[in-house]
């Protein structure tokens, strides 16, 4: 299962039970330290609708997992996120609060500020007052008088990036993090801009979030009040496409949070976890490199999920986070520092190819980073890639096809055969090969270009070719090329100019088969991926020396590495269907891409309330007209229980011209069918290099 920041909404308890965490003894762990075990299990005490003061006069709500008094005092485990701990998360926090409480570390899980039953109000992303609140959460857990004063931070997303940025704020009582599907750099790898470019995702997430900000809270928890709680929250609700969408590089906006700027700042132990499936791997690697505190990191063959979410193959988690925790917050010698500093996955096949089956493949370890690699360079030639460099000669990169229908998703790999855009795309090939190479890393493409306009794109996709002819995507990059020397002061190309210019991938590990073949794919620009560059630039590439696809090859190695957590794979039934496109040409040249959620319903048993959810996006664009595309989007959500009935509603819709972006977002609430609130903010916002 993939809990993505669109789908983290629509996650439903039989996915999450499914993975069967309970509250049992745990096995002692392979390579664990001579006599340590995991303490019996113990009864679990859960508090629902606890409240914590903020030192600004804003109250927060709270579900607490306590270990029975007769452990003791013990540790706590913060997890924060405005995904609504009373109904939309509950599956999640019924499942993980026992996993550790029963452990003897107390599980903790607040609203963020704004959200669910949390007082205060939402305007952004990782505000100052939430991360503000963050450290006054951990200060307060940590004076309880069950506590021994040892507090930990994890999550996935949102809670994993909070809680890089929390950590780097140094609280005293914080001793160690887990952060999951997470990101340094809130510009170059968070939900908005890729490479520079303007990408789909900052839309997607952009309109759910504005249904998370604007939801309701619970009469039933915040009393007779609630209305008015609600309606400063809806008229507080900001014009955050609009706002995202006027910071079109790396400015103090995106700086803010950032932790990128500082690694040293974080100092608590950190183990860093995430998914080859998952767009936010790619950082792991850079704070693997640059933490300078203890440190661990994990990914699997996943998406954007939580290890023991993770379908079909996922791993025993809570074996692996209770000697985390323990070791760093009750002082206890659990060995789970002895092993490598990177434990990966090692695809044998690209997971696209064989889904909804497990990826077949092994894990590795490497004891230091960056990885033991060595670059291997293969040069782009007229008759493919090769190992030596041809003469030089300029091939042309046109923008007018349009490519990436067969990626049309930017936080988990594509769910197709990469063959119909690679088509339409300047693609280079290598010979079968003889033996199989297995990559980790972040494979660069290098090129010297020109271009005949201002402002364009490229982008790289790299796949395994089986000996069959299908065309599976192993990673990608993309550049708006006004970014090639800085995200922070972009420039425009000068046409007719010559430069030299690299396209980073984003961090993979895969072994291609011997037979296979390597093959790079270039075009101008991924759709619907990201926003067009205006006009119809052309590139002229040389081929030469200078331009060459590098490769971090990883040594084979003659004996598996066994990981010390027990993997759990979900049987499939054979006859499930594979995910198939969504992507099609509608006319002769114009191409359209729907992607609706019809709305369903699900009631919480433990509070009575029905939740219900819809989405509807739609996406157009004219090949050879870059300022024909269109994105636009409609998000529902609804709460309901007896005469309590709330419903919002969030939509935008993006078009442009060659020098502005035309965007309308709206938000409506309805209370008991009547419309209680309606917002539509329309702005006209200047492209910048874009």
């Amino acid at each position: 299962m993939t809990v993505s920041r669109r789908r983290v909404l629509e996650a439903g308890a039989a996915a999450l039970t499914a993975t069967g965490l309970a509250a049992a003894a745990l096995p002692a762990p392979a390579g664990a330290a001579s006599g340590w075990k995991p303490p019996p299990p113990c009864d679990v005490r859960v508090l629902d609708d606890q409240w914590i003061p903020m030192p600004d006069g804003v109250t927060l709500s709270l579900r607490l997992w306590l270990p029975d008094p007769s452990v003791g005092p013990c540790p706590a485990v913060l997890e924060m996120n405005p995904y609504r701990k009373a109904d939309t998360y509950r599956f999640h926090d019924d499942i993980w609060g026992p996993a550790l409480a029963s452990q003897g570390i107390a599980y903790a899980r607040v609203d963020v500020r704004g959200s669910g039953n949390s007082g205060g109000v939402i305007t952004d992303e990782y505000s100052p007052a939430e991360l503000d609140d963050g450290v006054a959460i951990i200060a307060w857990l940590a004076a309880r008088a069950w506590c021994n004063g040892a507090v930990g931070m994890r999550g996935l997303s949102w809670g994993g990036i909070n809680t890089l940025q929390i950590a780097a704020r140094n609280p005293p009582a914080l001793k160690a993090i887990m952060p999951m599907g997470c990101c340094d750099n809130r510009f170059t790898d968070d939900a908005h801009y890729l490479g520079g470019a303007l990408g789909h995702t900052n839309f997607q997430w952009g309109v759910l979030f504005k249904a998370v900000m604007a939801g309701p809270p619970d009469p039933a928890v915040v009393g007779p009040d609630w209305q008015a709680q609600w309606e400063k929250r809806l008229a507080a609700t900001p014009p955050i496409l609009s706002q995202w969408l006027s910071h079109q590089r790396y400015d103090a906006y995106w700086r803010r949070g950032s932790v990128a700027l500082d690694y040293g700042a974080i100092r608590v132990p950190t183990y860093l976890v995430s998914g080859w499936q998952d767009t936010y791997a790619h950082p792991v690697g850079r704070l693997l490199e640059r933490l300078t505190c203890p440190k661990k990191g994990l990914i699997g063959p996943w998406g954007h999920t939580y290890p023991w979410a993770a379908s079909p193959q996922g791993l025993d988690w809570a074996a692996e986070e209770v000697r985390w925790w323990r070791h760093w917050l009750c002082g206890e010698d659990t060995g789970v520092m002895d092993g490598p500093v990177a434990s990966l996955f090692m695809p044998y096949r690209a997971a696209a190819e064989v889904l909804p089956q497990a990826t077949p493949g092994r894990w590795i370890a490497e004891a230091k980073w960056p990885a033991r690699t060595t670059p291997s360079a293969m040069f782009l030639t007229p008759d493919g890639l090769a190992a030596k460099p041809a003469t030089a000669r300029t091939v042309t990169l046109s923008s007018e096809p349009v490519i990436g229908l067969t990626k049309p998703e930017w936080l988990d790999r594509p769910s197709i055969d990469q063959s119909t855009d690679d088509t339409r795309s300047l693609v280079y090939d290598s010979a079968p090969l003889e033996a199989p190479l297995e990559i980790l890393g972040t494979p660069t493409l290098a090129v010297t270009l020109a271009s005949d306009a201002p402002v364009a794109q490229l982008a790289v996709r790299l796949t395994e070719v089986t000996p069959d002819g299908r065309s599976w995507l192993v990673t990608w990059g993309l550049l708006n090329l006004t970014h090639r020397d800085s995200h922070s002061e972009p420039a425009p190309l000068k046409p007719g100019r010559r430069q030299d210019v690299t396209v980073e991938l984003k961090l993979i590990a895969h072994r291609f088969s011997r037979g296979s073949r390597i093959r790079i794919a270039l075009s101008q620009g991924l759709w619907p991926l990201a926003w067009p560059a205006p006009g119809k630039p052309a590139l002229t590439l040389t081929l030469g020396r200078k331009s060459r696809l590098t490769l971090p090859v990883r040594p084979l190695e003659a004996a598996p590495y066994r990981l010390p957590i027990a993997e759990v794979i979900t049987p499939v039934a054979p006859d499930q269907p594979r995910p198939t496109a969504i992507t099609q040409a509608i006319a002769p040249g114009h191409f359209s891409l729907a992607n609706d959620v019809p709305t369903s319903e699900r009631t919480i048993a433990a509070t009575g309330v029905v939740l219900s959810r819809g989405q509807w996006e739609q996406s157009e664009i004219h090949e050879g007209q870059p300022d024909s595309s269109l994105w636009s989007q409609t998000v529902k959500m609804g709460w309901k229980r007896g005469d309590w009935s709330c419903d919002i509603e969030a939509r935008y819709r993006l078009t442009s011209t060659a020098g502005h972006f035309d965007l309308s977002e709206t938000l409506i609430a309805r209370s008991r069918g009547k419309t209680l609130f309606e917002q539509q903010h329309d702005s006209r916002i200047a492209r910048d290099l874009i």
